[in-house]
């Protein structure tokens, strides 16, 4: 393991990050949130840079223009990520960060990044790219008897 696997793993197990050592140069980072319950997050080390990768929601299923301009305005105010696209549409944060700049602090700054972005914003993606989806869930549990409580932060969609 090379110097700079051991001051991640170090910088991780001191942060109390829930992670998991995939092999040489991975990273399997569990950040947990409020609006998403977690975030996982990938730490990988690249011959020159260390890449971060996190998953945020799948494609979204109507407002693509909304939903794709939500995502360029914020990536304006983003530390060390951006909000991007895979191949299928689905919605991810991905970063670099140089070899020379990962430090413990970095580290932080970026994952902090992670989180903020990933769970702050969540919901907003889902009332942009999902909110026919949650009007008829919201439709369904009410005529069914069915617990409504987790989708009170979208209660000005059913008005």
């Amino acid at each position: 393991m090379s110097d700079l696997e051991q001051r991640i793993g170090a910088a991780l197990a001191d942060s109390g990050a829930e992670h998991v050592h995939r092999g040489p140069g991975q990273w399997l980072v569990t950040l947990p949130g409020e609006a998403r319950l977690q975030t996982q997050t990938w730490l990988i080390l690249r011959e020159q840079t260390l890449a971060v990768q996190a998953f945020v929601c799948r494609r979204p299923d109507e407002n693509h223009e909304g939903v794709y301009r939500f995502m360029l305005l914020r990536n304006a105010k983003l530390y060390g990520v951006h909000y991007c696209l895979d191949r299928v549409g689905d919605i991810h944060l991905v970063g670099r960060l140089a070899r020379h700049a990962v430090t413990a602090d970095e580290l932080d700054r970026v994952l902090g990044s992670v989180l903020e972005a990933a769970d702050g914003d969540f919901n907003t993606f889902l009332e942009l790219g999902f909110a026919s989806s949650i009007r008829r869930e919201y439709a369904w549990r009410s005529e069914n008897g069915e617990s409504t409580a987790n989708l009170t932060a979208f209660e000005h969609l059913f008005r």
